[in-house]
């Protein structure tokens, strides 16, 4: 099913206003180990960073979402 341009710039506009992005970088060739790793574990690989980020920043899943309100 195709997505509209209206949908898509709608979207686009969600997410620039709810999300911010970080860009990471791996050493090459692990990329489809990365992918693979995730997939195991049942998450994407934005999922499995926030995860980790949670974690190793010691906020609950609850605390981690409330960030984001803060933001808006």
């Amino acid at each position: 099913m195709s997505v509209s341009k209206a949908q898509m710039n709608a979207t686009n506009r969600y997410n620039a206003k709810k999300y911010d992005n970080l860009r990471i970088v791996i050493p090459k060739g692990l990329k489809r180990a990365v992918e693979a790793h995730a997939k195991r574990k049942g998450e994407s690989i934005n999922g499995l960073v926030n995860e980790l980020l949670r974690a190793d920043m010691g906020l609950s899943e609850g605390e981690w979402k409330a960030q984001e309100e803060v933001a808006d």
